[in-house]
């Protein structure tokens, strides 16, 4: 990615990772979510409800063959300009070892793809 006015620095890279996701709030409601971006700290969600900033929820994450469950919370919210979808990122919080090991093979897997896939396609890694 071209550097540029915007361009934000991270302590944790983020790869573009796209897996199904169930976000329960505290109330007990769910919303069906779709991951597009995972880091060691947090994810990025888009969702077709808004949920508010500094909201807690519990997520659930599956890409169809393994499944992670942990807390977060909602740090930033984008709207979807005028198309019904919400972006949010997630902070996580109250990581057990179990998802920090869910996590951690995503990435390692993330990470392996994208050094293979660096020369042909230049979005692989996004916002590292």
């Amino acid at each position: 990615m071209a550097d540029g006015p915007y361009t934000v620095k991270r302590a944790n890279p983020r790869f573009s990772f796209f897996a199904d996701a169930e976000v329960t709030l505290r109330d007990g409601t769910g919303v069906r979510a779709q991951l597009a971006e995972l880091s060691s700290r947090g994810c990025y969600i888009d969702t077709l409800e808004p949920i508010p900033v500094r909201t807690k929820l519990r997520l659930r994450i599956c890409d169809g063959a393994n499944t992670c469950e942990l807390h977060g919370k909602v740090l930033y919210m984008h709207s979807g300009g005028g198309f019904g979808i919400f972006g949010m990122g997630v902070l996580f919080e109250e990581m057990g070892a179990e998802q920090h090991s869910a996590i951690d093979a995503w990435l390692h897997g993330l990470a392996g793809h994208s050094r293979k896939d660096s020369g042909k396609n230049p979005f692989s890694q996004i916002r590292g």
